[in-house]
This record gives C-alpha cells, structure tokens and sequence, in this order.
C-alpha cells in the first residue's frame, strides 16, 4: 500500500506560512517513501469535510512561488477539537478520511492551538493502533510559542513593523504641528511584535519613543506622565501599543462585554490604541494619528525577512525528513539558535505537548524598568530575525503569487 502524506494550514496567517508549506511539498516529492502529497482545505474543518485535493503533479513554478505568497493558500480554519473521552465523532471522521487516502504522514502548519490539534490526533491514533504520524510545523506572527527559539512568521511580520514605524516617524515631522502617532500593532498577551517596533530606532530616527506591552500591567495616568515628559523633550511623538495592553484588573484597555471570542476561548483583538486618544487630546497633544497595521502586518510578503522565509522552508523541509525517519509522530519541528553574531540555527524536534496551548512572553529583564521601552538585550534577540532581502517575481510592476490556488479543488486520483 502507497504511504501518503497530507498537509494543512491552521490559525491566523503569517508572511511566510506558504514557505513551509513549499518545504513540504518539495521534500516529499523528494522522498522515496512518499508516493502522493494531498493537501486539506481550511484545515482539520476541511478535513472532516474530505476536501481534499492532489499537490503531487502541481506546477513546479507555482510551488517555488509559494515562499513569496501571503495568506494561508490552502485555507485556514480555528477549530478546537473536544476532548478524545468526550466525544470522538470528530475523531472518527478525520481517520475515515486519513484513511481513505492512504495517509501516513499528516503535518500541520499552526500556532500552539494548532499543536493542541496534533497532540490529540496522536493520541487518538495511539490508543487505537492507528499507523499514522502526525507532526506539527510551527507559525506565528505573535512569537508566543514554547521552545522554538523563535516562530516562522514573527521575523517578517517584525521586519513590516519596525520598516512602517520608520516610515510613520519621518511623515510625523512633516509638518511643524505637536502631534502623536499611535501605533497598535497585533500581540493579545505577548508584546513580542511591539518589542519589534524598537528595531525602528536602529536606524538613528530615534522612534519609537514609547512602547507598551501586555506583559506589563497599563496605567493611563502613567500613561499621561510619559507622555508629558516626552512632549518636553519633542514636538512629534510616535506610540506603539500592543493590541493585548490590559489594566490592574487584568481586563484589556478597549475591551467591552460584546467583544466575542474564538472556539479557543481567545477574545477577538483590537482597538486598544482609540481608547487611548481622548487621554492623549486632553492632556498632552490635540493632533492624533491612530495606526492600525492590523492584518498588513501578517500579510506583508513584499517586506518578508529572507532570513524567516528560509527557516519557513526549513521548518516544513525538515518536518518530512523526520517523520520518514520514525520516532516524529507527537513532535514538533522548533527552531534552535546556536549563534548569534553570525547568526545560526538548527532545527530540531520537539514533544508537541510542551508547546499546545502555552504561551511564551517577553521576558521582564527585556522590557526596561519604565515598563515602556525594550533593553539591549531585547534588541540582540531581534536584530538578526529581520536581515536579508528576498527576489521577488513581479508582473505588470506588481509582486507574482502562486498560482496554486487555482488548483485547489476536490480532485484527488482516480485510482485511489
């Protein structure tokens, strides 16, 4: 019997998710022991619905194309399986159609939700003698995941953030106003990505001048003071949020009782940098510019850190090598630094129980002791995720996607 492998995305998007994605794919067609690649639209949901499609005979140009693709091409979805001693309807759906596809090697593309998709899958299969290996490919652009050093996705996402930063800076000196730049950038309870706007400063701008973290409890009445103390020193004033900034009673800045939450339990984000501006208005400068990069700043392949494409593609390259190699199934691919000036990395793999459903935080020894601003060592970590330049294909002056979606329909071989 043919040894299959399947592929899917899961969770929110990230500049480079397609880059593991291309990893996969181009492993497996590599690999002796894999015979045919199928990939599942909109995730494990897809999955249950057999939408399942054939990437074996994909055009090799579209593939290569995927590492400058944004958006999940394959779909996405946040589904939340219950739990395997509750009920197991989800369950047998998936297998019947795992099953039905000769799949081996099953790999999912996700965050720690996501790892919490793949550890239950695993245990299902072990406690019903399934052969099935089921490995996780980690993403995010939140950079909340355990044990990976770093997540494929957050370095581009970075890169946006710290290169929009620079460019808002140089538009609030434009005119001879006293001004504020909010900016709120994505990080429900980590502040990784607003810790990455400081990478703007690197330059000689001199911006940020503040960042708030969820890591930190807010204060709008400290809030005020650093302000002040920044208008004394300054005409134009660039403020980065994170979208996760939470009060002493640990309920965030903006949020209201209708603001719903996913199947997760993780409440829909943003609008924490609006609630801040009648503080602003009042005490400290009238002119205000609210920024919200929102999704640009997980779908801005053109500005994509090289460096993060290629650990993408390493990511889901290695993930098939490994799981040929027996002993993979419940694991996940991490990422491990072991140099940083050169920077070098290793990928490694690691039980995926360690990493569903937790979260990793700025450390407070890398936020400074104001709480609004990182430390140098902060600035170490960060610097390297965000170096080189991709070549991007275009066409008519704009950037060429994969094509790969077109292809994305229910067609799997006939002689299966």
């Amino acid at each position: 019997m043919s040894k299959n492998c399947l592929v899917a995305q899961s969770g929110g998007p990230t500049p480079v998710i397609n880059a593991s994605l291309q990893g996969v794919i181009e492993s497996a067609l590599e690999n002796k022991e894999i015979e045919n690649i199928y990939g599942a639209r909109f995730g494990i949901s897809g999955l249950m619905k057999d939408k399942i499609f054939d990437l074996t005979n994909e055009d090799k140009k579209e593939i290569k194309l995927l590492q400058h693709t944004p958006g999940s091409i394959l779909g996405s979805c946040r589904y939340k399986l219950g739990e395997i001693e509750d009920d197991i309807t989800d369950y047998e759906k998936i297998f019947n159609v795992l099953e039905k596809y000769n799949i081996k090697y099953f790999y999912y593309i996700g965050g720690n939700d996501s790892m919490d998709t793949v550890e239950k899958l695993n245990r299902y299969a072990n406690y019903n003698n399934k052969d099935l290996v089921v490995m996780g490919i980690p993403k995010t652009v939140d950079n909340d995941l355990l044990v990976t050093d770093h997540s494929p996705g957050f370095g581009s996402a970075a890169k946006y953030i710290a290169t929009s930063v620079m460019e808002a800076t140089l538009d609030s000196r434009v005119y001879q106003r006293k001004n504020v730049h909010l900016v709120e950038v994505m990080g429900r309870h980590a502040g990784w990505l607003a810790a990455a706007s400081a990478l703007a400063g690197e330059t000689g701008l001199n911006t940020p001048d503040l960042i708030y973290f969820p890591e930190i409890t807010f204060s709008t009445d400290k809030f005020v003071r650093d302000l002040k103390k920044k208008a004394e020193e300054k005409d134009n004033i660039i403020v980065v949020v994170s979208e996760g900034i939470k009060d002493s009673d640990g309920n965030y800045i903006y949020a209201s009782e209708s603001s719903k939450h996913d199947q997760f339990g993780h409440k829909q984000m943003g609008g924490a940098a609006k609630a801040l501006v009648p503080f602003i208005k009042e005490y400290v400068y009238d002119r205000v510019k609210v920024i919200e990069f929102n999704i640009l700043q997980r779908a801005a392949n053109h500005v994509a850190s090289k460096t993060d494409a290629d650990e993408a593609y390493q990511c889901g390259k290695k993930a098939v090598e490994f799981s040929v190699q027996g002993n993979a199934s419940g694991k996940a691919v991490v990422i491990k630094r072991t140099s940083n000036s050169p920077y070098q990395s290793t990928i490694e793999l690691a039980d995926v129980d360690l990493i569903a459903n937790k979260e990793k935080k700025v450390p407070r020894d890398w936020i400074n002791e104001a709480g609004n601003h990182v430390t140098e060592e902060a600035l170490q970590y960060l610097r390297p995720l965000i170096k080189g330049e991709m070549e991007r294909k275009t066409e008519k002056g704009l950037p060429r996607y994969s094509d790969l979606e077109a292809a994305v329909t229910v067609r799997p071989k006939k002689d299966i």
